[in-house]
């Protein structure tokens, strides 16, 4: 459907395959990239990518073939990459944009468009906009016309081997023989997505799950949270040698992280591990940036450290832009999201992985050891959420009830303090927070607890749900 209104989200446009997300629909998008782009870059240069999922090859062709007939420079990635991989891409050669083919987490029955800014991240959300309303109605480009081999000869396109370059990078950026040297045994699921090569290429010889290339994801969505992630958690279960388990995306922005005992281990504690690992360890000073969605210990933990907490709505783009402003050691949000000092503007599963194993591999310390130092500052706690269904009519009702500040306390649990930065964060008495949130999207109201112990947390989540559906 060729009339389809294209519309970017948190993390750019994403569609179903062969209804939305058809080559005319894609040649639309670029069209829009390719005019924003030469009134305010003329000649610039784009970097181009895909990953794993179906007809990602055509579908970057088709970018390519829309910037080059525009005059615009383009280098093309060989074979399918990581959007960390495009993000640094576009940092090393200097480019204006990066463009990849990725629905990240999303199922295989999805792709998206994502575009990247010249310095690495995301592109603002005022340019976004800016190329948004650009978007023809239709595409007037004859695509089966242009010939990229012609480009090639002429030198306007060039076909770049990004994963290479990206494992370069690591091997300069870490002590790989450190951890080397450690005997630190690594567990590494790539969800058969586009990271699935990286550990294999710059650590060989470790314990990897679904690192081939299956464009159907064997019906699993790649997104790696626990539920999703249980064959990793159970192979290192059942392997005494195993120290960490990591696991990303579909494309490798995003992490899972487990411990040796195959306890899933959230982006809240793996913020605060990297803090104290740039802090304690590698002596370093900054702010740190996180989404309003993330665990009150992170503040807590700054303020012991004399560190500012800039705390953002929800979404990595806004977490970008303070990084973009400001130096900063880590900038994460809840969904497994983190970008760190000295690397891009990017979140980056793998790169955050290997920083943590750094890290056990300098201190010979194991990650449950770690987590205990964490909590040795800031208290044990868990953090726990519990999407609640509801029609529409009551997910409104109970938003105006929060607004208007009616909810005094949630069954025992007294009402300290109520913040509204991205939703309702509700403080109680006792320490524990609560934080509510709607979809945009769907009527669904996301609910989130923090306490000492999961138990605790689930206990506010479930006083929290009979409060608000009675």
């Amino acid at each position: 459907m060729t009339n389809t209104k294209i519309k970017f989200g948190t993390d750019g446009w994403r569609a179903i395959l062969d209804t939305d997300f058809t080559e005319s629909n894609v040649a639309r998008v670029a069209i829009a990239v390719e005019q924003w782009l030469n009134e305010t870059t003329p000649n610039g240069t784009v970097v181009v990518g895909h990953d794993c999922r179906r007809d990602g090859e055509l579908f970057a062709a088709t970018v390519a073939k829309v910037l080059l007939k525009g005059g615009i420079n383009v280098k093309l990635a060989k074979g399918f990459v990581a959007t960390p991989m495009v993000s640094l891409g576009v940092v090393e050669t200097k480019a204006d944009l990066g463009i990849i083919i990725t629905a990240s987490h999303n199922p295989a029955s999805y792709n998206g468009f994502k575009i990247k800014a010249s310095f690495g991240g995301p592109l603002l959300l005022k340019n976004i906009d800016e190329i948004e309303v650009i978007i023809p109605d239709e595409n007037t480009i004859d695509l089966n016309a242009i010939d990229l081999d012609s480009f090639l000869s002429s030198g306007q396109l060039e076909i770049i081997d990004l994963e290479t370059n990206y494992c370069d990078h690591i091997v300069k950026s870490f002590d790989l023989q450190a951890i080397k040297d450690s005997g630190i045994k690594i567990a590494f699921d790539a969800m058969y997505g586009s990271g699935q090569n990286v550990l294999e290429r710059v650590l060989p010889g470790h314990k990897l799950l679904h690192c081939v290339h299956d464009d159907t994801f064997q019906g699993q969505a790649p997104e790696p949270i626990d539920k999703n992630l249980q064959e990793l958690a159970n192979l290192i279960k059942n392997d005494d040698n195993i120290h960490i388990g990591l696991a990303v995306d579909g494309d490798a922005d995003r992490i899972g992280l487990y411990d040796s005992e195959g306890n899933f281990v959230d982006s809240h504690h793996i913020i605060l591990l990297l803090i104290c690992y740039f802090y304690d360890v590698k002596g370093l000073r900054g702010d740190v940036c996180s989404t309003f969605s993330t665990s009150s210990r992170i503040k807590t933990l700054c303020d012991q450290y004399g560190l500012h907490n800039e705390v953002v709505k929800i979404g990595f783009k806004y977490v970008c832009e303070v990084m973009l402003n400001n130096e900063v050691l880590v900038g994460g949000e809840e969904s497994g999201g983190i970008a760190v000092t000295g690397h891009i503007l990017e979140r980056d599963g793998i790169w955050i992985g290997l920083v943590l194993i750094e890290y056990m591999a300098k201190t010979g310390k194991s990650l449950q050891e770690l987590i205990a130092e964490v909590y040795a500052k800031v208290g044990s706690f868990a953090y726990e959420r519990n999407d609640l269904h509801l029609d529409e009519a009551l997910k409104l009702s109970i938003i105006e009830k929060c607004g208007n500040e009616e909810f005094k306390n949630f069954g025992s649990y007294e009402v300290k303090s109520l913040e509204k930065l991205d939703g309702f964060k509700y403080f109680f008495e006792n320490g524990d927070t609560l934080l509510i949130r709607p979809s945009g999207t769907e009527p669904v109201l996301r609910t989130y607890a923090e306490s000492k112990t999961r138990e605790e947390a689930f206990a506010v989540l479930e006083v929290v749900e009979k409060e608000l559906l009675n």
